[in-house]
């Protein structure tokens, strides 16, 4: 394993402190109990927006904790959901009358640490579950995972909460969107976890890992690779297949790497997915290319698709100012 590091014990708490520290005008940590808020106060009657997970999928989720998105984000090791302490103790940094909503990927450690972390503080609250990996089927046995959508809702749910919505509303829109999305994503390598020293799976030259998670877990199929267009056409017709949208629909495209993948590869899926949904008469409204949801040093590629309406068009332009996705501010 040949990566920089001072001791694989201290990579995640030196990461984390680099990442306040590059954007101290926005975000403020709180090492122990490990948790990252805004540097603004928050409004006393504003909803307060939280979220977390395993480090190893930069930015999310501290990269998106500012203006227009997360007032807190709660980051555990390489990994491994954050614990339950943290979420009370960012909860209660931030924390309002108004209630506060978590924005939880569906893995059992995060939702069950999240649902304990809630009931250890006496603010309102609800979730949303992001199980938007459609590789994955309905009834699997733990549910589908969480992947790069859950940056669609942290964006739409931070918007609703920053203009003004309720804890119901904000609930409402969150569960919204996130059935309203879909994802999938292809691997042409494992990654490597620091702490294992080797990569999680192996792939031949001519392989392929359809499917994959963003924990460097195996997809559902290990197939022979195959050109861009053919492996576009496979995702994208497991989310056209799970949302079915119609001709005229509008959409938002993102094409996410997850963590070894050029941008120009990135752009080419993007093209081709274009491709693929203006075909079908689907409208792609708004996009998003780049590195959002990573898997450490994966490279691969995953597709989210979002269903918009008016509301969702306007949550989704609305003002953003974190350290890793910026607009109208």
């Amino acid at each position: 394993m040949k990566k920089f590091y001072n001791t694989i014990e201290n990579l995640f708490n030196e990461s984390i402190k680099g990442v306040a520290k590059a954007h101290q005008d926005i975000l403020k940590l709180n090492p122990d109990p490990c948790y990252i808020t805004r540097v603004a106060p928050t409004p006393k009657n504003k909803v307060v927006v939280i979220s977390g997970g395993g480090a190893g999928h930069e930015p999310l989720h501290a990269g998106f904790v500012g203006k227009g998105m997360l007032d807190a984000a709660c980051p555990g090791q390489t990994f491994t959901s954050p614990t339950p302490d943290q979420m009370m103790a960012a909860a209660e940094a931030v924390g309002t009358e108004a209630g506060v909503i978590y924005i939880v990927k569906n893995y059992a450690g995060d939702i069950m640490n999240f649902e304990i972390g809630a009931e250890m503080t006496d603010f309102p609250s609800e979730s949303v579950i992001v199980a938007d990996d459609v590789s994955l089927p309905k009834d699997h046995s733990t549910g589908r995972r969480g992947v790069a959508g859950t940056l669609i809702v942290e964006k739409m749910v931070g918007a609703a909460a920053e203009n003004g919505a309720d804890l119901a509303t904000c609930k409402a829109i969150g569960d919204r969107v996130a059935n309203s999305t879909a994802s999938m994503g292809v691997a042409l390598t494992s990654c490597t976890i620091p702490a294992l020293g080797e990569p999680t799976f192996t792939l031949a030259e001519d392989e392929m890992e359809m499917g994959v998670g963003i924990h460097g877990e195996r997809g559902i199929k290990t197939m022979k690779l195959g050109t861009a267009t053919e492996i576009v056409a496979i995702i994208a017709k497991a989310i056209d297949d799970d949302l079915k949208p119609q001709k005229g629909q509008r959409i938002l495209l993102h094409v996410n790497g997850l963590g070894a993948t050029p941008p120009m590869e990135q752009y080419l899926i993007f093209d081709l997915a274009c491709q693929y949904w203006e075909e079908r008469g689907v409208i792609i409204e708004r996009s998003l290319v780049g590195e959002y949801t990573t898997a450490l040093d994966m490279a691969g590629v995953s597709i989210t698709v979002t269903l918009l309406d008016d509301e969702l068009i306007g949550l989704w332009d609305a003002p953003v100012h974190t350290a890793n996705l910026r607009w109208g501010c």
